[in-house]
């Protein structure tokens, strides 16, 4: 569904220049559903505006389905946010219109296309659990209503792919929780592929992969060692959430190049480079012996 290679995407200014993105690597089944994690200023969220079509890569590939992000036109790129993926944003002012109903908001993407489905608009209310919520006023719902009016809305034309940036990080624990669920329906029932962006790692670990994006390009990857296994109970401390129910890779690119942990660079003293040793079934990293008259 999603395949990049070499993603690059720099921000230029008059006087500056930012490289958020400097040759990821990423690919997306058809049907699956993970998370992306990384700090602030890591590139994930670069990466979820590229994949819905709101901003243009610099360069490299980027695909998704038949979709070659990196030559389409802007006449292409409506076609391709219209028809092929819903966006979440945490922000609910960026999908709702106060002044409507859930109802009327679920229908208005479907008004611009051209194809006013009110029965497929109710149905979606009802999915997310909002059946006897649908014409009352945004200011008449919770939060976290709003937040499953805006799910509804973002599969109000019937997308292939669903991107969520954040989409429970104003809720609360409970809210999260619901709002994990239905995603995980419509995975599961519609074959939908979902990719949330995300720095909870409670919420990372409900679903089946888990990427990490360091200095804009993916490092490690989780995957799930049961995909079966929805409400696993884990410890909540950082770090050992994913550890308890997911298997940790360090990613390798096509040219044979990892990011290894800095942690595990500066515990073993490695700065700039670093000597491997291969036993035939392993591959060692250490610091390099000191040369001959250099002291250690």
């Amino acid at each position: 569904m999603i395949h990049c290679e070499g993603l690059v995407k720099i921000y230029k200014t008059d006087d500056l220049e930012v490289v958020a993105l400097q040759g990821l690597n990423l690919s997306v089944q058809e049907g699956e559903m993970m998370a992306i994690i990384g700090n602030s200023g890591s590139g994930k969220s670069t990466l979820l505006n590229i994949l819905g079509g709101l901003d243009r890569p610099s360069a490299g590939q980027v695909k998704v389905g038949p979709w070659d992000l990196l030559k389409a036109t802007e006449e292409d790129l409506v076609k391709y946010k219209r028809d092929t993926v819903g966006f979440i944003w945490q922000n609910n002012a960026r999908n709702l219109l106060p002044f409507l109903s859930a109802l009327e908001n679920v229908e208005m993407p479907m008004m611009f296309s051209g194809k006013t489905d009110r029965a497929y608009a109710k149905q979606l209310l009802e999915w997310v659990g909002l059946k006897d919520r649908m014409h009352n006023k945004l200011t008449q719902l919770s939060g976290g209503e709003q937040q499953r009016v805006a799910i509804a809305i973002s599969l109000a034309n019937k997308p292939q792919m669903l991107l969520a940036d954040e989409p429970t990080g104003s809720v609360d624990t409970r809210t999260s929780d619901i709002i994990m669920d239905i995603f995980r329906r419509f995975n599961r029932e519609l074959g939908l592929t979902i990719v949330i962006v995300t720095h909870d790692l409670s919420l990372a670990g409900k679903v089946d992969r888990v990427v990490a994006i360091r200095d804009g390009l993916t490092s490690t990857e989780f995957i799930k060692r049961n995909p079966n296994l929805d409400d696993a109970k884990v410890p909540q401390e950082e770090g050992s959430l994913l550890g308890e129910v997911h298997e940790a890779y360090v990613v390798v690119d096509r040219y044979g190049r990892l990011q290894i942990p800095k942690e595990y660079l500066q515990s073993l003293g490695i700065s700039d480079k670093a000597s491997l040793e291969f036993d035939g079934e392993k591959i060692g990293i250490r610091a390099p012996k000191p040369l001959e008259g250099e002291t250690a």
